[in-house]
């Protein structure tokens, strides 16, 4: 059973990108502060109307995110 619900958290051209790892899930923000709302109401979402326990979540799973730091010349 999964506890963690993990992120991978990229930039492109100003705008934050948050991909599941392991979900089907992806949105966007301006800000980080503002991806965390949306990665947190997507989960909500994506949960919404299923038993977390029949996909292999446990029932209070964490949010995990990996920001990739863009590698500059």
């Amino acid at each position: 059973m999964k506890s963690i619900i993990q992120f991978k958290i990229s930039q492109s051209e100003g705008t934050y990108i948050a991909e599941g790892v392991d979900l089907a899930i992806v949105t966007d923000a301006p800000t980080l502060d503002a991806l965390v709302v949306n990665i947190t109401d997507a989960v909500e979402l994506y949960f919404k109307d299923e038993n977390i326990l029949e996909l292999e979540f446990s029932p209070n799973p964490s949010i995990l995110l990996n920001y990739e730091i863009p590698q500059y010349a």
